[in-house]
């Protein structure tokens, strides 16, 4: 696709015929669905979107041509419809924070140009891995669909998306569409014709890769081998929408022969560190504290030794090279924080040590605190400008750097990618 190719448009979309059942049939998008969770939304309807997007082998049928035949079959069946004009779909996801602060996101699912970074209309701030690569290309050769959505963020200089689409769902007309999925209330509009147009060419480039990264590059992929398939499925949100928030992924190290006391001399030499009373709100001290300057909070077992680092204005950061190429990755308080706070936990001991990672800072703080883990670390979240920077900058940021909520629901609408 050229320079002059929209960069976004209305498309004809596939969805499920029966509304009133979509709770059940709708999924999360599939790198997040662990396998309980896959036997649960399987065991939730026959019909449901994750016997497509998570597909098992039946029998001689490998898994990717035991989706493209349930697929198949269930068109067959009537179980999908296909909208008779092109449109956007404006989605509205109504959720809380792990704080309890309820927000509303706005979005639309739209079709958006599938064509390799080098144009920078779409620019990525991750780094992917082969092995999702393969796996999402077999499933697209075999369905030929877009199952599920990449999720973009549009910067919205003007705020004429974040204004076009909260006019549609705010507006007075009911919703094509409402599910709740795992305490996720979604509502869904149809919008065709001119006014799709309008939101579609007010998605304006670049658009920047909030999550689905390996799912871009696979439809990149997958043009290149059919011209037809140029486009692939997206939801857009307006970088200016009020309901888009980003969490902290924070750190939990589980390791035997670690003792976090002894790496303070260490961090001196780059944080101030000041103790952290039992009963402080740690997530709101973590904010006070990260207005200026990186900070983050080191738990430990019983929490009578939290300790809240902040970084000095001084602190030697230049001959640090695994911090990351570019200033824009350099100065990510994720990056400052892994190289310099959790590498060292993980490298003061020689068991060998397992990081997980959750938004959520109260189990975090509950299984360091109970000494099931050796600590866990907290951090702010990585702002959205901060995103926008590192892929402008052409630089890639640290696994596990930013956590959108809610995920974009699978299932809601599907797009043939060749027709």
């Amino acid at each position: 696709m050229g320079a002059d190719t929209p960069l976004v448009t209305p498309f004809r979309g596939e969805r499920y015929a029966d509304a009133a059942a979509l709770s059940r049939l709708i999924a999360p998008p599939y790198d997040v669905i662990s396998q309980e969770g896959r036997r649960r939304y399987a065991a939730a309807d026959p019909h449901n979107i994750v016997h497509l997007i998570l597909p098992e082998a039946a029998g001689d049928v490998n898994r990717y041509q035991a989706a493209a035949e349930h697929l198949a079959g269930w068109r067959d069946e009537g179980v999908f419809h296909a909208d008779g004009s092109p449109s956007v779909y404006v989605v509205a996801q109504s959720f809380s924070t792990p704080a309890g602060e309820r927000h509303t996101r706005i979005g639309m699912f739209a079709a958006a140009a599938a064509e390799p970074y080098e144009t920078r209309r779409i620019r990525p701030h991750e780094r992917t891995h082969r092995g999702p690569k393969v796996d999402r290309l077999e499933l697209l050769r075999a369905t030929h669909t877009n199952l599920e959505s990449i999720f973009l963020l549009a910067p919205d200089a003007e705020g004429a998306l974040a204004a076009g689409l909260r006019a549609v769902a705010e507006g007075s007309r009911a919703p094509d569409a409402a599910a709740e999925l795992d305490g996720v209330d979604i509502r869904l509009w149809l919008v065709s014709g001119p006014e799709a147009d309008r939101l579609a060419s007010a998605a304006a480039a670049p658009l920047y890769i909030a999550d689905g990264h390996h799912r871009y590059e696979t439809a990149v992929a997958y043009a290149g081998e059919n011209p037809a398939a140029g486009r692939l499925l997206a939801f857009v949100v307006s970088a200016r929408d009020v309901g888009l928030v980003v969490l902290p992924t924070h750190r939990v190290v589980y390791a035997a022969d670690r003792i976090v006391a002894n790496l303070e001399a260490a961090w001196e030499r780059f944080f101030e560190i000041r103790p952290v009373p039992p009963p402080a709100d740690r997530v709101r001290l973590l904010a006070e504290a990260g207005r200026e300057r990186t900070a983050c909070i080191v738990a430990t077992e019983g929490g009578q030794r939290d300790l809240l680092l902040t970084l000095r204005s001084d602190a030697p950061l230049d001959g640090i090279v695994e911090l990351g190429r570019t200033p824009a990755v350099r100065t990510l308080d994720v990056a400052i924080v892994e190289r310099l706070v959790v590498g060292e936990i993980l490298a003061a001991g020689r068991s060998t040590p397992t990081l997980t990672y959750t938004p959520d800072p109260v189990p975090a703080l509950q299984v360091a605190h109970l000494g099931k883990a050796v600590a866990a670390v907290l951090l702010n979240p990585t702002r959205v400008e901060q995103v926008f920077a590192v892929a402008d900058a052409g630089d890639v940021m640290p696994p596990k750097s930013t956590y959108f909520i809610p995920k974009v629901p699978s299932g809601l609408v599907l797009r043939r990618v060749d027709v």
